[in-house]
């Protein structure tokens, strides 16, 4: 099956930086439209980045010019890159990706898959 895995969370000052990466496994088909999310304490998951069907980037008004989204399909992996680091970032980061998927009864030409999440807490 289909499986996100993170990793790159951790404990950082602020303007400092940390890159985030998503391995995808379990799927052949190319990453296409693939995000991340964050959500912080008592908040609810927001967008941060993504690339749309278009490849075309977009980014929260919060991280944009400090956060950079990419994908290396030949590596299966979704990376963000996250620099000047504010305390406001502190949330848990979320990995997300469409794929098609054929739960046996139905087949998902865009499924959502997510990752389990990874830690970012930036200190002041």
């Amino acid at each position: 099956q289909v499986q996100l895995v993170e990793s790159g969370g951790g404990l950082v000052q602020a303007g400092g930086s940390l890159r985030l990466s998503c391995v995808v496994s379990g799927s052949a088909d190319s990453l296409d439209k693939v995000a991340w999310y964050r959500q912080a304490p008592g908040k609810q998951r927001e967008l941060v980045a993504g690339i749309n069907s278009g490849g075309r980037p977009n980014y929260a008004d919060s991280v944009k010019g400090r956060f950079t989204i990419s994908r290396d399909n030949a590596k299966k992996t979704v990376y963000l890159q996250m620099n000047s680091l504010k305390p406001e970032d502190t949330a848990v980061y979320y990995c997300n990706v469409e794929l098609p998927y054929f739960d046996g009864t139905y087949y998902y030409r865009e499924y959502d898959f997510w990752g389990q999440g990874t830690q970012v807490t930036v200190s002041s």
